[in-house]
Order: C-alpha cells, then sequence, then structure tokens
C-alpha cells in the first residue's frame, strides 16, 4: 500500500513539472534581467570577439531590460527546455543577431529571464 502512495506522489510532482514547462509559450514575452554574476550564463548571447568582428558593439549591459519574444520551444534530451528568443523592437541583438538560445529553466530561475 505504501508503494502506491509513493508512486501516487511522484506521479502528481512530475504532472506539475510538466506543466510549469508549458508556461511559456511560442509569442510569450518575457524581459532580459540582469545576470548574477557578470555575464550572462544562460542566454547563448555570443562571445565578445565574434561581435567585434562581425561589426557590432559588444555592450552586454544594453541588453538588460530589453523585451523579447519567444519563437520556439524545445524539449532537449537531457529534460530541459531550450527557448530561442528575438527582440521585441524587431532589432538585433548588438547589431548582429536576431535570434538567440537560451535555457529556459536556467534562465529564470538565475534571473537571466523574466516573465512579464
Amino acid at each position: 500500500m505504501i508503494k502506491y502512495a509513493i508512486a501516487l506522489l511522484l506521479s502528481v510532482n512530475l504532472l506539475q513539472a510538466q506543466d510549469d514547462k508549458s508556461l511559456i509559450q511560442v509569442g510569450d514575452v518575457l524581459e532580459i534581467g540582469r545576470p548574477e554574476y557578470n555575464t550572462f550564463k544562460h542566454i547563448n548571447f555570443p562571445d565578445a570577439n565574434f561581435i567585434i568582428k562581425r561589426g557590432g558593439i559588444a555592450n552586454y549591459k544594453k541588453a538588460e531590460g530589453q523585451e523579447v519574444i519567444v519563437t520556439s520551444v524545445k524539449e532537449k534530451k537531457n529534460g530541459g527546455t531550450e527557448i530561442k528568443i528575438k527582440r521585441n523592437d524587431g532589432g538585433r541583438f548588438f547589431g548582429i543577431n536576431t535570434v538567440i538560445s537560451a535555457d529556459l529553466e536556467k534562465a529564470l530561475e538565475s534571473g537571466e529571464l523574466q516573465a512579464r
């Protein structure tokens, strides 16, 4: 009987975890927040040397506070969720990239992405 109770609790927890991931859908608006440290770890911005080589300006502080739109949501093999985001105003990140990928759960936990 205890085995069934434990199995029931685990299944309820798994269903709740799946519901949390489905809260973010294509078309949702998020905001880029301030990273915990000096660099973004869970939003895959290009390195500064690539930005400079392509003629952009490598100023990561300008990215803070920008509104972004989710363009795709994809489940990874390890159970995480990868999203692709673009700027809400239609501009490019650092003058070169239109779309950037991010690890959804880790970016939300660290405050790099915030729900609007």
